[in-house]
């Protein structure tokens, strides 16, 4: 199994590095932070490039491809901070065409392709969102079930006109599949979370009613953990890259007593340490990518939790080297690695920790 980027995957990554160089960079995600608004000029660009319908059929408007394709992109987006909808309307696309009835596939897809967004809903406000800790009930009723519960750092939810919300009936989850007019806009509230880039929601879902025909089929909750794991780990290692390059340029311009600060080992050690793991994370991604396209379930498990395992201990320590590194000035908020430690914290415990993840490879690995 390779390795390495096919082709398509190197074209697209240089494609999407060139167009958030111009379109987003690091200054434009602080002028979004300190205006809090969503950037619908980029938004509208990203839908004119087709990146939010890569994994819808073509016969909905879509390109057609696999989730695979799409990592990249998201390489190129953690590189530059951007803060999108893309990441959860690409995974709810992907459920959505797997996992819904031919009637909800050609209702949403089509308007997904079209620019429309979708959410995903996991997290209880516990911060747990695995099948094992959710909280919120799905009661059966006439034609349908009423939920009972809140849910907690939906992203986006106030531009999403689909969102996926995980329930319980009885001891079983289910993923069912709302419209934001099922959704009063008072039950919607901003969170403030501690990556400023991101716009994070809390809905609450008490006795919201959803008929029948907008369950999907159970198995769909497994495969929206991991594909949000893999495009996470894609962000996280371009937001490694970035980090990286950050660091050695300024150990390659700062002095101290006459000499370049990165000449010292104290320094130089510790950033070949993070190119090493930078390193490793991209081949742990990319294999994952080829794992999923060879439609290998175990191996693509696998790969994809090793790499949001090394994604979620190297970023949050790439990043704080990189505070340390720069002295006093790291540690002001004109410094940009101190954004990039907040999506490092912010990135490390979605969908689960380094300590989560291991846990979970240890019988896939043993077995």
């Amino acid at each position: 199994m390779k390795i390495a980027l096919s082709d398509e995957q190197r074209l697209l990554l240089e494609t999407a590095q060139s167009f958030f160089s111009d379109k987003a960079p690091i200054q434009k995600s602080r002028e979004n932070i300190e205006n809090v608004a969503f950037n619908q000029a980029l938004w509208k660009d990203m839908v004119d490039l087709g990146w939010n319908a890569v994994n819808i059929g073509d016969q909905f408007g879509g390109l057609g491809l696999g989730l695979e394709s799409l990592v990249p992109i998201f390489e190129a987006m953690g590189r530059h901070l951007v803060g999108s909808p893309l990441k959860a309307s690409c995974v709810a696309s992907g459920l959505i065409s797997s996992y819904a009835n031919e009637e909800k596939k050609a209702t949403c897809l089509s308007r997904l392709a079209s620019g429309e967004v979708a959410t995903i809903g996991f997290y209880e406000e516990n911060g747990a969102w695995d099948d094992a800790f959710i909280e919120t009930k799905a009661e059966p009723r006439a034609n349908g079930f009423v939920l009972f519960g809140k849910k907690c750092f939906v992203t986006d939810l106030d531009l999403a006109s689909f969102v996926l919300i995980s329930a319980k009936v009885g001891p079983r989850p289910e993923l069912f599949l709302l419209e934001s007019n099922q959704i009063p806009r008072s039950r919607i509230k901003q969170e403030v979370v501690i990556d400023q880039t991101i716009r994070s929601f809390e809905v609450d879902l008490t006795e919201i009613f959803v008929p029948s025909n907008q369950i999907l089929d159970f198995g769909a909750q497994r495969w929206a953990d991991l594909w949000m794991l893999l495009l996470s780990a894609a962000e996280m290692s371009g937001g490694l890259s970035a980090v990286l390059k950050m660091t050695v340029d300024y150990l390659k311009t700062r002095k101290a007593f006459d000499r370049l600060i990165g000449s010292y080992q104290s320094l130089k050690h510790p950033t070949v340490d993070i190119l090493i793991s930078s390193e490793a994370l991209r081949s742990h991604i990319y294999y994952a990518c080829n794992c999923l396209a060879a439609g290998l379930e175990k191996e693509s498990e696998i790969a994809i939790r090793m790499a949001n395992s090394l994604g979620s201990e190297a970023f949050p320590h790439a990043s704080d080297r990189a505070i340390q590194f720069h002295g006093g000035f790291g540690f002001t908020y004109d410094c940009d690695a101190q954004l990039f430690l907040r999506r490092a914290l912010w990135q490390q415990y979605q969908g689960g920790d380094q300590i989560y993840q291991r846990r979970l490879l240890e019988p896939l690995l043993l077995d």
